[in-house]
């Protein structure tokens, strides 16, 4: 797991407030030689002064965030992409009330139209070995179909299908039909539109999808389409287990 405590690393004051606040370096050492900073309850001059990444900081007496890795689960809406930036659509960015948003890495995009469970992090090794197809981490989804999904899909969706384009079977995946148009399904893999292609592969369209879970860690029901929170050390640490990184 790429979580390390706190404790264990140290960084210099000037990269460490830079780290947790939108200002430049530049601006950062002016505002330490000017006494802005407390580290710890004292007042420190010296850019270069090495402190804890997990030590106390204030800036004209407002407390900073430590400087340890973030976990973010966003309940995505519909009509957000799952990127940085994008020149015609809203992104899920623009979500976060965060700091230096350019650190942050999404795991498992959702497309546009899908909602739900995304995560986003500063930690880019723990989010790939969360969503990696190796870890076997498995992601639910809620499937609204346009037509019937028949009861033979349950057993096909086990062997792994072919899709378009695609010279091997998807990773075994486990659907439940909940009714004629509704169903689970669960996949541990993350392929380019790939539960749209798997439904197509039965001649069949999604009509609305909606991702609720990564491994054990569900969607948030109190948070809105919108809003986020952070990940509790436990959600992590579990996460990180079931990928079989701990």
């Amino acid at each position: 797991m790429t979580n390390n405590p706190a404790s264990d690393k140290t960084l210099r004051l000037d990269k460490y407030v830079a780290s947790v606040t939108d200002f430049s370096r530049s601006d950062v050492k002016k505002l330490i030689k000017a006494g802005d900073i407390e580290v710890d309850g004292q007042v420190v001059i010296n850019p270069a002064t090495l402190v804890s990444s997990d030590a106390l900081l204030a800036l004209d007496g407002q407390p900073l965030r430590a400087a340890t890795p973030r976990y973010f689960m966003l309940h995505k809406p519909a009509g957000f992409v799952s990127a940085t930036r994008d020149k015609w659509h809203p992104t899920v960015m623009e979500l976060l009330h965060e700091d230096n948003l350019e650190r942050l890495h999404i795991a498992g995009r959702l497309d546009a139209d899908t909602t739900g469970l995304l995560l986003i992090t500063d930690d880019g090794q723990w989010a790939h070995q969360v969503m990696s197809p190796k870890s076997r981490c498995y992601k639910r989804y809620h499937v609204t179909t346009e037509a019937d999904i028949p009861a033979a899909a349950v057993e096909r969706f086990a062997r792994g299908l072919f899709l378009d384009e695609e010279k091997r079977r998807t990773l075994p995946a486990r659907l439940e039909i909940l009714s004629p148009r509704q169903a689970w399904l669960e996949i541990c893999e993350g392929k380019f539109h790939q539960v749209k292609r798997m439904f197509s592969a039965l001649d069949n369209k999604v009509v609305a999808l909606h991702r609720q879970a990564v491994g054990e860690l569900e969607l948030d029901e109190t948070l809105a389409e919108g809003e986020y929170r952070t990940l509790t050390a436990d959600e992590v640490t579990m996460l990180a287990r079931e990928a079989g990184n701990d």
